[in-house]
């Protein structure tokens, strides 16, 4: 599905907003559109409009009294009034004359004395005349005034209601752009967590981050400002043009060249701002994954003395996006301003060459409100061209940014699914599986084993072996390519993923705090687990003792990854979370590889008792805390070579064997 597409679905969403906030746009736009025909009506018919011609009349009402005479201009006259005899008043530079009488052409004028001639071509007319006072002249213009207040005042109301509207419509589009974008990053982060973990190992967290965050506020900046004024751009060139065309039809016609250049530049420069575009968008996110990667490695930087390699990595990528930035910038410099000024250039020489060329005549004098009308509209023109100019980078940024956006959302997940299944009683069976990272190389191969209800079953093996491999299947983090798992005999494929982890629970050999408390942590915030169900949990693994020295006691402040925390006391937060949640199958990765001795003892004392009824799989490198497990698996490169009881692989003098003794050689002699 297209880009532009989907984020028109995202808008569809909040589409009453968006509606509302654009018919206030249209308002707004219209009501300043219709301030130069305002204008044109006050100019035409009330300052100009004196020229037209007046006529003597008995009616007072928007008649003139001159030399005893009332005179009313020809349009002032209402259906049926009787006209007397026609008069004229007419400017010279900047005086005004009288004329008692007709004025036959039309032409240049020139007044001396009391005479006032016009030329037009070969034809002179000469007209006995009165030149007029100031005022005089201010009496012919008192019947105007009314309307010309009138006007004047209708022309502050529309721009008060095209202020009104302005704002009306970028709250409303800006809350509707909000929204959207909280729509989009709460379906992005809701997506982030049913994609596979297979997805996470090729791409750091930072440039994850990078995506929710930077890229959909450059989203939100297409609906905030680009929509704005692309589309308000859209109703003024509109609405321009058709008010250039009631004006003057040829005038128009010739400003029609706009159109296709703008056309053409918008096709030439998505050409290239797009690749720019698709650099620093990148470049960005690499910059953000390594930021994220320094700050969590901060301590390795420090005590290795990395401080110089890592800035200048840093400053390789840094470069790299200031050099686009300036293409961008170049590209922007290059075509935004310098386009639009030689757009308003060519307009306006062919409103002089039109004007001065063939219009600009005496006759022309009446309609000086088109040319002001036309000069306004041509000069409001090229505001919204200059705004969806300068918006094309902002365009195009925003739709690099969905599209990375929405190819996070393509990724493929797992449906969440409400189904539950009764809790498993924890028998586990591996038939013939094989299963390969990468799809080519096996790192596991044709495993075969069983653990029965209640049976500890330990892991060992040297590192690569297979042992993490054969957790990561059965908790469904990766897909297996050969064989069978069943619990209870039903097949974990065919059970939904957040169904089959329901029962499950697992503690990693880094265990991993989020920001809360050590009850947020235990519980995770679950509704079924109840704060006396945490206590039980951690006085069972035996935590208590430790956080009854905390300040804050179950209540403690954590913050990111547990910080302020020993390894050993988040390994027991760690645990007690998995036992808090009571599971059927419980997995230990390394869960005690961190964890000193003393700490050790105590959680062996408590998975004696735990592990009652609980089937419970043991990955370990140190041997003696497997000593007790039903079944020992030793694993090598993903094949198992031996099984047994401690006792059994003792006696069988084997790998196993061999690993053990090496191990007590290695704590004597410590």
């Amino acid at each position: 599905m297209k880009v532009g597409k989907r984020l028109f679905q995202y808008a569809v969403k909040v589409k009453g907003v968006i509606l509302a906030a654009l018919v206030m746009l249209a308002i707004s736009v219209g009501a300043e559109l219709a301030g130069p025909f305002v204008a044109k009506q006050m100019i035409d018919n009330h300052i100009v409009g004196i020229e037209k011609p007046w006529y003597e009349t008995k009616e007072r009402q928007d008649a003139v009294l001159y030399n005893g005479t009332l005179y009313k201009r020809g349009d002032r006259f209402s259906a049926g009034e009787e006209k007397g005899k026609e008069a004229r008043i007419l400017q010279v530079k900047r005086n005004y004359y009288f004329v008692d009488s007709k004025v036959g052409i039309e032409g240049k004028r020139s007044a001396e004395g009391n005479l006032l001639t016009i030329q037009s071509g070969a034809a002179k007319q000469v007209y006995q005349v009165q030149k007029l006072s100031l005022p005089q002249v201010f009496s012919f213009y008192e019947p105007e005034v009314p309307r010309l207040l009138w006007l004047s005042g209708s022309y502050f109301a529309l721009l008060a209601v095209a202020a009104l509207f302005a704002y009306g419509q970028k709250f409303y589009l800006q809350k509707a752009s909000n929204k959207i974008i909280q729509h989009m990053r709460e379906d992005v982060f809701a997506h982030i967590q049913e994609i596979p973990i297979r997805y996470f190992d090729n791409l750091p967290a930072g440039k994850i981050v990078s995506r929710v965050t930077n890229d959909t506020e450059a989203i939100r900046e297409l609906y905030v400002t680009v929509l704005a004024t692309f589309f308000s751009g859209i109703i003024y060139i509109t609405g321009i043009f058709t008010a250039l065309f009631l004006l003057d039809v040829r005038l128009a016609g010739l400003c029609l060249f706009i159109l296709p250049v703008l056309l053409l530049w918008t096709v030439l420069y998505r050409k290239y701002a797009s690749r720019y575009n698709h650099v620093i968008r990148a470049r960005l996110s690499d910059i953000n994954g390594m930021i994220n990667e320094s700050i969590n490695g901060m301590s390795i930087i420090q005590a290795f003395r990395q401080k110089q390699e890592t800035e200048r990595e840093f400053e390789v990528m840094n470069g790299e996006y200031y050099e686009y930035q300036k293409k961008l910038l170049n590209l922007n410099a290059a075509t935004s301003h310098n386009l639009v000024g030689v757009l308003r250039n060519l307009s306006f020489i062919a409103v002089i060459w039109y004007f001065g060329g063939a219009s600009l005549t005496a006759s022309a004098a009446l309609s000086i409100g088109v040319l002001y009308a036309f000069v306004d509209y041509l000069t409001r023109l090229f505001s919204p061209i200059t705004g969806m100019v300068n918006q094309m980078a902002n365009l195009e940024q925003a739709r690099v940014a969905s599209e990375r956006v929405f190819e996070l959302l393509d990724e493929a997940g797992t449906e969440v699914s409400e189904a539950h299944v009764p809790r498993f009683a924890g028998n586990v069976e591996f038939q013939h599986v094989s299963f390969s990272y990468n799809g080519k190389d096996d790192v596991l191969h044709d495993l075969s084993f069983s653990a029965k209800r209640g049976e500890t079953v330990a892991l060992v093996g040297h590192t690569g072996s297979g042992k993490s491999s054969i957790m990561n299947v059965l908790f469904g983090f990766y897909e297996f390519q050969k064989g069978r798992i069943t619990i209870d005999g039903q097949d974990v494929k065919e059970l939904p993923k957040q169904a089959l982890r329901e029962h499950m629970g697992i503690v990693l050999q880094d265990p991993f705090l989020f920001t809360g408390t050590i009850a947020t942590n235990v519980s995770l915030e679950h509704g079924r687990i109840s704060r006396e169900r945490m206590e039980q949990a951690l006085r069972d693994v035996g935590a208590d003792r430790f956080i009854a020295n905390l300040a804050g006691g179950l209540d403690e402040p954590v913050i990111e990854k547990g910080s302020t925390l020993s390894a050993g006391e988040r390994q027991l937060i760690s645990f007690a979370r998995a036992l808090a949640f009571d599971p059927a199958i419980l997995i230990l990765d390394e869960a005690t590889s961190s964890i000193d001795t003393e700490t050790e003892t105590i959680i062996q004392d408590a998975l004696e008792v735990l592990k009652k009824g609980r089937t419970t799989f043991i990955i370990a490198h140190r041997l003696s805390t497997i000593r007790n497990a039903d079944q020992i698996l030793v694993l090598d490169r993903g094949c198992i070579v031996e099984r047994g009881s401690h006792e059994e692989l003792m006696a069988l003098g084997g790998r196993y064997s061999r690993m053990y003794e090496t191990q007590a050689a290695g704590a004597q002699s410590a």
